[in-house]
């Protein structure tokens, strides 16, 4: 870890509902390998937390949101040297198909049953999952 100092990195979570479903993808290739996750990433510099959902969503999953609302935030502390502050985006309409954009990141994209969500969830997933009830 070197003389680095360590602070929180703000990130965004998109929640995808289309049909009573919700969006999710496994993560793979970097921190939280092996857990399901929404779309999401980094907020930019200059970047307000709708056009980092918007933009995060488009690249990932190829879906262009067409309304959305802000969602809560979580925090969580992982891997004992990463710690998130998470906005989330929900969003409720979209436009295009589901594909698959970065595979060295994601193995896939999956509409699950808000009563059907699969586990392991991404910290903070699962965090807002405690915090927001979705079944």
């Amino acid at each position: 870890m070197g003389n680095e100092i360590l602070r929180p990195k703000v990130g965004v979570g998109v929640i995808v509902f289309n049909e009573g479903n919700i969006l999710l993808g496994k993560r793979k290739g970097s921190h939280g390998a092996g857990t399901w996750a929404a779309p999401g990433g980094h907020l930019e510099f200059g970047e307000t937390v709708e056009e980092c959902a918007c933009r995060e969503l488009l690249e990932e999953t190829g879906l262009k949101a067409l309304s959305w609302r802000l969602g809560p935030w979580v925090n969580d502390v992982m891997e004992q040297t990463k710690h998130y502050v998470t906005l989330f985006v929900f969003v409720d309409r979209i436009e295009g198909d589901v594909q698959l954009l970065e595979p060295d990141k994601c193995e896939g994209w999956q509409w699950f049953e808000r009563h059907a969500i699969p586990t392991p969830l991404f910290p903070s997933v699962e965090s807002l999952m405690k915090k927001v009830e979705f079944s």
